[in-house]
């Protein structure tokens, strides 16, 4: 076996548990304080203050979910499609300029943060060995 078989489950151990502890830690804070987050969560999102709650709930099983490898790969899709899901708030939070404490309203805090957020889709994904490759036609 090459090096770099090796490496890869290594670095999806590393990404993996990188990213549980990121959807862990806000997961806990969409809970423990949603207040925090109402200012950039998308008008037209109904019970503002449930979504948040409940997006945090939805981290926590996540970030848990990820780290188990029988449910590692739908947790690894539904962390994706979350991270797609609340894109918009990104969004408002950068166009709209929504002063948070503790965040810079500055672009060099916004644009990487939006540019991150189909890397942090990715990586997500290939945490849980989810990959895109198509397989080659056998050759007879």
């Amino acid at each position: 076996m090459s090096g770099a078989g090796v490496a890869c489950p290594r670095a999806r151990l590393a990404l993996r548990i990188m990213i549980a502890a990121l959807y862990l830690a806000a997961g806990v804070l969409h809970v423990d304080a949603p207040g925090g987050f109402l200012p950039i969560v998308p008008d037209w999102v109904p019970y503002p203050r449930e979504v948040v709650v409940y997006t945090g709930f939805c981290e926590i099983a996540g970030a848990v979910g990820l780290l188990i490898p029988r449910t590692r790969r739908g947790a690894a899709w539904a962390l994706a499609l979350y991270a797609l899901c609340v894109f918009p708030a990104n969004i408002k939070h950068a166009f709209d300029h929504v002063v948070l404490p503790g965040i810079p309203d500055t672009w060099w805090y916004h644009a990487p943060r939006l540019l991150l957020q189909p890397a942090l889709i990715w990586a997500t994904l290939f945490s849980a060995a989810i990959n895109f490759r198509r397989k080659s036609p056998r050759r007879t």
